[in-house]
């Protein structure tokens, strides 16, 4: 999520040319695609401390949402964890600890990864939060990266990575950087296109005997 420097002359005008599919894909999906199935791997780096070679994590679940403002990460490995937004409220939920954070979505959601692939409901509402540009081309996907408005938080870019077919734009990688340096990349599998998705499959209700922390 740096910064592109562009090469002079002719390799920069092609390459430009090739880039200019990024922010088009992000608003192709962000137009036509309203609900999104899928399975995800995440793989979260530390920057390495010491001499010591960097820390690196590996998680995996499933993912769906349905534009405006609903989605849901379900972490199946190694633990169990989900992320539940309902419209309303953004539920954190670790099974372990059979503990629960509620807060308000919109306290939360503006400048942040979901609402980039999940929550906005246009390309409008995304471009009053992030500065979106064209990233290179890369793994063959076309990449726009957004840099968060707001210096309020520990996010510093975000680069979401699509794979367009015709007149559709498919979500396939997230990749996000952190003040810490923290790179957290996220590959997308199995992807479905507008799946039928009930609005109640949105809903989170803790389960009996659950710490509910509402913040």
């Amino acid at each position: 999520m740096k910064k592109v420097l562009f090469a002079i002359g002719l390799i920069a005008s092609c390459a430009g040319f090739a880039w200019a599919g990024g922010l088009e894909s992000l608003e192709l999906f962000v137009s036509t695609v309203k609900t999104g199935r899928a399975e995800f791997t995440q793989v979260v780096s530390a920057p390495p401390k010491d001499g010591q070679s960097p820390r690196v994590k590996t998680s995996s679940g499933t993912f769906e949402f349905s534009r405006p403002n609903r989605f849901k990460f379900i972490y199946i490995k190694p633990f169990a964890q989900s992320i539940v937004a309902d419209g309303q409220t953004l539920w954190l939920f670790d099974v372990d600890l059979n503990q629960a954070t509620a807060r308000k979505q919109t306290q939360v959601l503006g400048s942040t990864p979901a609402a980039l692939i999940a929550a906005a409901p246009d390309l409008k509402a995304l471009q009053a939060d992030f500065t979106l540009a064209n990233a290179p081309n890369k793994d063959g996907l076309q990449w726009v990266a957004a840099t968060p408005k707001s210096k309020d938080g520990q996010l510093d870019t975000v680069r979401v990575g699509f794979k367009t077919t015709g007149k559709t734009a498919e979500l396939a990688a997230l990749e996000i950087l952190d003040s810490f340096g923290q790179r957290s990349l996220l590959t997308f599998s199995k992807v479905e296109v507008n799946p039928s998705l009930a609005p109640e499959s949105f809903q989170f209700k803790p389960p009996a005997g659950t710490d509910v922390i509402r913040q």
